[in-house]
């Protein structure tokens, strides 16, 4: 199979060109037609010679995700379903503009990407996991996330659907999508190498060309990977999916806590801040009954005091199948004054896309069912 073009940096393509003596300002131009004018053909690369787009073709792959569903909500909260070059499907959500979310000017638009399919970790209120793990993706599944969405908004900005790519070669010079979060399916730290190169692309001015304090990576608690990427040069933001504000209630549903439990993730939090000097977000999901008692602010405005993080309240989304509860938004308001009581800076998440599945891998899951043969299905086919 053939490696997909996207999955280079401009170096690595430069060395590629160079050898077959080609000249420099080569690279330039194809970078062009991948990430400003979204191509998803060589054959769209017109300025380019026929011999180099062979040789392109039958080197590289040029891979578009392919649109499965996509839903959209009342709040102007867009899904879509993905569908892979080897069939495997993932979800991105396209999130409107919202002053509480990470504290963006309100004409932002967030993307959330996926960088896995499916997901190892567990945590028992989430639909990621439920049929188990898959595969990573590659750098180039993530960047293309982000192209192809844009594809989508910008042939036609509101229905879409079937099958295929959409594409299109106008050449752009701003972007639809300008803040990204890594918090879709899967644990993007247990991807590191190929979310740090795919980040790195989107951020390359040749690239996305997308800020890198415009992007939050969100991890379920990974110490030792927080520690790997307080090293990187980045600045880019760091959100933890935290959901408990002690050990007792977080490995009751996250089991990634047993491995690095709440004294041993912050002390590679602390690690990271000494190192980047920045906010970290605590993601909290409220669920009824499980962590959205009042008892369970203060130890988690401790732990926000003691790491200078701020933290993003989230009403659980109902998964079906899942025993799970969202709190009355009385109980969430009480909550987030509880919280702001204690002097910790608090966001409570209001409604985003709630009514479009909007919980990490619930369409991809329900979709994937809908599409199984059924026994009767298969014995017919027999």
């Amino acid at each position: 199979m053939l490696s997909d073009v996207k999955a280079l940096d401009r170096a690595e393509l430069e060395t590629c060109l160079n050898e077959w003596g080609e000249p420099a300002y080569r690279s330039g131009q194809i970078l062009d037609w991948l990430y400003a004018r979204r191509a998803g053909d060589w054959e769209a690369m017109t300025n380019l010679p026929k011999t180099l787009r062979e040789k392109l073709s039958a080197r590289f792959a040029l891979n578009t995700l392919k649109l499965v569903r996509q839903q959209g909500a009342q709040d102007a909260t867009r899904k879509f379903l993905w569908r892979l070059a080897d069939g495997a499907l993932i979800e991105s959500v396209l999130i409107p503009a919202n002053p509480a979310l990470y504290g963006e000017a309100s004409d932002r638009h967030t993307l959330c990407v996926s960088t896995q399919v499916g997901c190892a970790y567990g945590c028992k209120f989430c639909a990621s996991g439920l049929d188990g793990w898959k595969r990573n993706l590659g750098p180039e599944e993530i960047v293309e996330q982000v192209l192809a969405v844009e594809r989508v908004t910008a042939s036609d900005g509101s229905q879409v659907s079937g099958e295929g790519p959409t594409q299109t070669v106008t050449r752009h010079t701003t972007r639809t999508v300008n803040n990204l979060v890594i918090m879709g399916m899967g644990e993007p730290l247990a991807n590191y190498d190929h979310l740090l190169k795919a980040l790195r692309i989107l951020n390359a001015p040749w690239g996305g060309g997308i800020g890198a304090r415009k992007i939050t990576i969100s991890t379920s608690g990974l110490a030792p990977q927080i520690r790997k990427l307080a090293a990187e040069p980045e600045q880019f933001r760091l959100a933890i999916s935290l959901h408990g504000a002690t050990d007792e209630v977080r490995t009751r549903i996250m089991p990634v806590n047993r491995k690095y439990p709440l004294p041993e993730l912050a002390a590679a939090l602390g690690d990271y801040q000494r190192a980047k000097d920045q906010l970290i977000t605590f993601e909290y999901i409220l669920i009824a009954g499980m962590n959205d008692g009042l008892d369970q602010t203060k130890p988690l405005a401790n732990l926000a005091g003691r790491l200078r993080a701020k933290v993003n309240l989230i009403p659980y989304n109902t998964i079906e199948g899942l025993p799970w509860a969202r709190p009355s938004e009385a109980i969430c308001e009480q909550f987030l004054a509880a919280l702001e009581k204690f002097g910790v800076t608090a966001t409570l998440r209001r409604e985003k896309g709630g009514d479009i599945d909007a919980a990490c891998g619930q369409l991809r899951l329900r979709t994937e069912r809908e599409l199984k043969p059924t026994p009767d299905a298969t014995l017919s086919r027999s």
